[in-house]
């Protein structure tokens, strides 16, 4: 079964020029690339995909992060990807993130944990809609 999932490369490392890094992690693992974007998400964009946390202490704060520079949305698709996904990128505490992971390798800080991955095939289904027009996404083989 093939699935998609979304990965964001934060403004952190995005800053830290770590996105040929990041891209380069998946498409050694084989998954495919199927949408690409570079962009400075607003207000609205990160209150939706960032719905779920809006009542944690944090959360202006993580707007705030989200919202101080580029990121560069992505959809890979694959086997497994959304589970293998997570296993790639790593504990969210960098702390606690295994060397060999995205977050392990390049996180500083729990607050600056370089990518996003959803979490399961439905989040991943609803968030790819947030950050993707359906025609934004190529089939290719």
């Amino acid at each position: 079964l093939q699935e998609q999932t979304l990965v964001l490369v934060k403004p952190d490392a995005v800053q830290r020029r770590l996105v040929g890094s990041v891209i380069q992690r998946f498409e050694r693992r084989g998954f495919k690339l199927v949408a690409m974007k570079l962009l400075q998400a607003d207000q609205g964009l990160l209150d939706k995909h960032y719905q779920h946390l809006r009542q944690k202490p944090f959360y202006p704060v993580l707007l705030q992060y989200m919202s101080s520079g580029p990121v560069v949305a992505m959809v890979w698709e694959g086997y497994n990807v959304v589970r293998s996904t997570r296993a790639m990128v790593g504990d969210t505490d960098s702390a606690k993130a295994s060397a060999g992971t995205i977050r392990g390798d390049f996180s500083m800080h729990v607050s600056r944990n370089v990518v996003h991955a959803s979490d399961s095939v439905e989040t991943a289904q609803r968030e790819i809609g947030f950050w993707f027009q359906r025609n934004e996404l190529v089939a290719w083989q």
